[in-house]
């Protein structure tokens, strides 16, 4: 989905100016489906380049200003940015796609990923031509800004006192490993060479009592471990829950359930490197320092060939980092897609069986599955490549240093204990240069985890820090629309409502009709604050709709949408989602409106058996009424209904409708429908059409007047009549 803005991002970058992701996708208009051509167009002129899309053969192609962005196998945007010399003799087609990285391919493949159309007899694919003008130099670039390792480690910070006492418990650990070498060294140089045996075993009960307390204080850093990692992923969970909660609406639309999910998983890796590579390696630092220091006391050849080897084993670790970034992009993709599917398989089984496309939707499932098992073998040829080299450096140290030390005690430069106590200290600060590489991919793994953090902290909140709402409702409660043009993000998007002027009257019922696809939900959706108008105004009374808070002015509207949610709770909690324990007297009257008395009575356990996808079974009809009841116990101010009854049948519907005209009495109604009979007695009926106000009135006024709304209606009321 980010190809588009990715290739964008890049092309600036050539030319010196560094621009955020998530402000190249705004301006790009990207959607679910991604961004067009047209969108990355558009944003790249906002940002001050000239723009050409269009259609060449690959000779035009050749002879084009690079970089330039190309449409790639019907699906995909990358940027080309060296072609081939009209002197070289293999052809070769220099490409920077955002899912690969750079990769070069011959004039065969190229042609074959990038051509699309064949016009009069010559084969031609599109690409978006980009010049840079003076006003992109005069751009201010995004500065990096955002999250970073100190916004980490105030996490660690909250918990200083048992991170002190893991700090200690590191150090006491520390020092009785330091003890060990020269224990070993006692044994063979006093205690065998002397043959006594009372001094062997005083040493033996030493390293005894050495080796239980540093099993026990292992033990104890294991707990303090795990209680500060177990509290500290809740606190990144649950800042990342209070982010999210705190996002616009229309964020949902365009993020992917798995990215979101794959996300969430992304915080474990913070949390380990919190809590175990970072206080792990300080230690393992403190250690290589001291141990390295009685080595160089020991012997100064050895502990150069030490040193040497450790940096070419650091050198080798470190230089396949950025290829284990490339991986990591992918697997995070890979796995949020294979996420996807998997919510989609499970919640939609019902109806690929009814539509016989078992075999159809699990090859969909495998094909995934083999982009992992292909991931999974670069992952582990790579690891594979990375170990065997950091094997080979690592034993053919210790073979040379094992040769030099039995050398030594040969020459008798070297005691035989001396010679096991070096041993001894090699494998000491072997570790600590493992858990140092270990820490730096951890660190890498962490940093990468925070951009795909700092991507969702840094989106703007809805409702803005700077900005003061009001939390109360004016005088007047009649909500007035002006102007009011919108478009639904996406390049070249028709406007789905254009020049809307409304009045919604305080205490009266307005409804909304027409055609689908004409803009009713729309309006809806605007008056919640789902999205931002492009043009116009909304007010209530004379107050502008954007000065009210977004939770107060929400808490002060009762809805049903068409796509409305049941929670896997129980009856009672779903119909009062905001109370941790539902008023029985609202919870009772709301049951009454709603009409759904008799499928409470039917159920076993009546308000308290538990529906939604992990409980009981309701239909459709049963889940509106729910969400009527859910609408009514909020006891709202303005009350918005879309579609609120149409899975209802008849006689359901005539008693609901009966008992919510007195419900709707004194607040103001906004009921948006298809079935007609629902909006017969509004006191002013909408007509919409293509985005356009066609007509309103009363349901007589308009029938009489025998315009749209008298064909809409003829079919559906005029025979009830």
């Amino acid at each position: 989905m980010d190809c588009g803005p990715t290739c964008l991002r890049m092309v600036a970058k050539y030319y010196g100016k560094n621009f955020s992701a998530q402000r190249l996708r705004n301006i790009s208009g990207i959607n679910r489906e991604g961004v067009s051509l047209l969108g990355i167009s558009e944003a790249a002129e906002k940002i001050g380049f000239r723009t050409i899309g269009t259609r060449l053969t690959l000779n035009q192609l050749a002879e084009t200003e690079l970089p330039a962005i190309l449409h790639w196998d019907q699906k995909h945007f990358v940027v080309v940015y060296k072609a081939p010399s009209k002197s070289a003799k293999e052809r070769l087609w220099y490409i920077a796609d955002p899912a690969k990285g750079l990769i070069t391919y011959t004039e065969k493949e190229f042609l074959m990923h990038w051509l699309s159309v064949h016009n009069n007899g010559h084969s031609q694919g599109i690409v978006l031509m980009l010049s840079p003008t003076p006003e992109l130099y005069a751009q201010e670039g995004d500065k990096k800004e955002g999250l970073n390792f100190s916004f980490l480690l105030r996490y660690l910070y909250r918990y200083k006192q048992l991170v002190i006492q893991l700090l200690i418990g590191l150090g006491v650990g520390s020092l009785l490993q330091l003890i060990v070498p020269f224990l070993t060294q006692s044994i063979v140089d006093i205690g065998i060479n002397t043959r006594n045996l009372n001094f062997i075993y005083i040493i033996l009960i030493a390293q005894t009592m050495l080796f239980i307390g540093r099993m026990s204080v292992d033990f104890i850093r294991s707990w303090i471990l795990l209680h500060i990692s177990t509290r500290i992923n809740i606190s990144i969970l649950t800042d990342f829950l209070i982010k999210l909660m705190k996002l616009p609406m229309s964020f949902f639309d365009t993020k992917m359930t798995g990215d979101i999910m794959q996300r969430m998983n992304d915080q474990k890796r913070i949390e380990t490197f919190l809590t175990g590579s970072t206080l792990n390696v300080i230690f393992s630092m403190f250690n290589l320092v001291v141990f390295t220091a009685v080595l160089a006391y020991y012997n100064l050849n050895i502990f150069i060939i030490f040193l040497v080897s450790s940096a070419l084993y650091s050198l080798w670790v470190i230089a396949f980092l950025k290829k284990r970034r490339d991986l990591d992009f992918k697997r995070f993709d890979i796995s949020s897609k294979n996420q996807s599917s998997i919510v989609q398989l499970i919640s939609g089984m019902q109806e690929i069986k009814l539509n016989n496309c078992e075999q159809q939707k699990r090859w969909e499932w495998e094909s995934l599955q083999a982009g992992l098992f292909k991931f999974s073998i670069k992952s582990l040829s790579l690891g594979q490549v990375q170990q065997s080299g950091a094997f080979f450096i690592n034993e053919g140290k210790n073979i040379i240093i094992t040769f030099l030390v039995a050398k030594a005690v040969i020459d008798g430069q070297l005691t035989l204990g001396g010679m096991m106590a070096i041993q001894y200290i090699i494998g000491q600060m072997n570790s600590p240069i493992e858990q140092l590489l270990g820490f730096i991919q951890s660190l890498q793994d962490a940093k990468i985890s925070l951009e795909r953090l700092n991507e969702i902290h840094q989106i703007s909140d809805e409702e803005s820090v700077q900005q003061v709402y009001l939390n109360e409702l004016p005088q007047s409660k009649t909500i007035s629309i002006s102007n009011l043009n919108f478009t639904y993000p996406g390049a070249g998007n028709e406007p789905v409502l254009k020049g809307i002027n409304l009045t919604i009257p305080e205490g009266k019922t307005t409804a909304i009709v027409g055609m689908s696809g004409s803009g009713k939900t729309t309006i809806l959706k605007l008056l919640l604050r789902f999205y931002v108008p492009e043009k116009g105004e909304l007010k209530v009374g004379a107050t502008n709709l954007d000065q009210v808070g977004y939770r107060y002015w929400r808490g002060q509207c009762g809805t049903v949408m068409q796509d409305g949610f049941i929670f896997s709770d129980n009856i009672a909690k779903n119909i009062a989602v905001a109370d941790e324990y539902p008023d029985m007297e609202k919870l009772q009257h709301a049951i009454k409106v709603a009409n759904i008395t008799d499928l409470i009575e039917n159920l076993p356990l009546g308000l308290y058996t538990k529906i939604g996808a992990e409980g009981n079974g309701i239909s459709q009809g049963q889940k509106q009424r729910i969400l009527i009841a859910r609408a009514v116990y909020k006891n709202p101010e303005y009350i918005f209904f879309d579609e609120a009854t149409n899975a209802l049948d008849a006689n359901n519907e005539s008693v609901i409708m009966q008992n919510l005209e007195e419900f709707f009495k004194g607040r103001t109604v906004v009921v948006v429908a298809h079935r007609l009979s629902t909006v017969k007695n509004a006191d002013n009926i909408v007509v919409l059409d293509k985005g356009i106000i066609i007509e309103q009135g009363t349901h007589a006024e308009l029938t009489k007047s025998k315009g749209e709304y008298y064909q809409l209606v003829k079919n559906q009321l005029e025979l009830g009549n």
